[in-house]
């Protein structure tokens, strides 16, 4: 027995020692990794029970962004394709704790909602969403840390349970930014730098302008309506051309439009047909048979210097801006911010972007291939055609 080197084991000995494997016990390492594990378990636990303890409450963002580069406002789920604005607004949201990874995947999650759907190449200076986020410390500055430069974080205010900024926007201001050469007549060169807006041209543009304002029939300023849906019938506030400014030596004007909501590129037409009758390619009288059943062709300007301005919230603010519990949505103290976005952001970009491709010029030299006389007669029984079942930007808001 000496010669097979190993000690003889006490049967009271081996019978324990079988008796802990058939246990699972595997000595001390195995108590180490089991008491490793549940302290895992217990600190996910703790940060779960920590993150669930988090204040989640209905809020609404002021965004402002240059949308050069982006497809868009309003996400694509599933689409790598084309990039959006909100895909970088959701990332953020997430990176920055203040919602979890599952809404991101599903924004319905967290009651998201845009006032207005911006098209491609649109940017913005007051847009607002309203979402429900866990109210995190120093959350504007975490959102913000993870946004580029050209998109920002600029407000935020609380707002009831119920909150939809969507259905709750009373009204949406746009400015549209165009060169004044736009404005010369169409025997002018197409793209003189050198022109200078006259103040009776202008003058001129703000009365035709004046003629959108009120209640009409603008199916022919959107291709997604037909001349009988009510849902064409929109209502203009006001709008106006600004006096002429210049930058880096090229005269630009800003023209303001305050309504209800509007259709899919309806802005971008109210500001083509304008253009084409100062120009001397289309008459006056043109627009007010836009507002008939006869199908006009109506000239859309370049997308580049359409701007969301502004989001109006009239009624609730009546209603709940001073009832103690909740802060008015008038943005006046982030106004200087606003201010100083656009400044660095959208006026460079759309200055920029133009002398580079020259989208308004190009867009001006197409308009002698539009008949405006001949659509008016001949569109009678264009009038009548089934309309489309396209609703635009959400079917109220703006999706220019």
């Amino acid at each position: 027995m000496a010669g097979n080197g190993e000690a003889p084991v006490p049967v009271g000995a081996k019978q324990e020692q079988d008796k802990k494997v058939r246990s699972g016990w595997q000595g001390p390492t195995r108590v180490w990794e089991e008491t490793e594990q549940q302290a895992k378990k217990l600190k996910s636990s703790e940060d779960g029970e920590q993150q669930r303890k988090l204040p989640k409450r209905k809020i609404v963002l002021l965004m402002a962004y240059s949308g050069k580069g982006y497809h868009g406002m309003q996400r694509n789920v599933g689409s790598s394709k084309f990039k959006t604005i909100e895909d970088d607004l959701v990332s953020a949201l997430v990176r920055s704790g203040c919602i979890p990874e599952n809404h991101g995947e599903d924004m319905r999650k967290m009651s998201f909602q845009r006032c207005a759907r911006t098209d491609k190449g649109v940017s913005a200076a007051g847009q607002v969403v309203s979402l429900k986020v866990w109210l995190i410390d120093d959350i504007l500055e975490k959102i913000n840390s993870h946004l580029p430069s050209h998109i920002r974080i600029l407000g935020l205010k609380r707002v009831t349970g119920g909150f939809n900024s969507k259905n709750k926007c009373d009204a949406r201001t746009y400015f549209y930014m165009l060169p004044t050469f736009a404005f010369a007549h169409k025997d002018h060169d197409l793209q003189d730098e050198t022109y200078r807006l006259s103040a009776e041209t202008l003058g001129r543009v703000n009365r035709l302008l004046a003629c959108y304002k009120g209640t009409h029939n603008f199916h022919n300023f959107t291709s997604q309506k037909g001349p009988h849906e009510p849902s064409a019938r929109r209502y203009i506030l006001d709008m106006f051309c600004e006096e002429p400014f210049v930058r880096e030596g090229m005269e630009f004007a800003v023209i303001k439009v305050k309504g209800q909501s509007f259709m899919t590129h309806q802005i971008r037409k109210m500001v083509g047909l304008v253009v084409a009758i100062i120009k001397g390619y289309a008459p006056e009288g043109v627009l007010e048979r836009c507002w008939g059943e006869a199908k006009v062709d109506v000239p859309k300007a370049p997308g580049l210097g359409l701007v969301l301005e502004r989001v109006h919230f009239e009624k609730y603010n009546q209603r709940f801006g001073h009832d103690g519990l909740h802060e008015p949505l008038d943005w006046a103290r982030e106004e200087a911010e606003v201010t100083a976005f656009k400044e660095q952001h959208i006026y460079p970009t759309i200055i920029s972007t133009e002398r580079q491709e020259r989208s308004m010029a190009q867009w001006l030299s197409t308009l002698p291939m539009h008949d405006f006389s001949a659509t008016a007669h001949a569109a009678a029984g264009l009038g009548t055609k089934a309309p489309s079942s396209l609703e635009g930007s959400d079917g109220v808001g703006d999706s220019d």
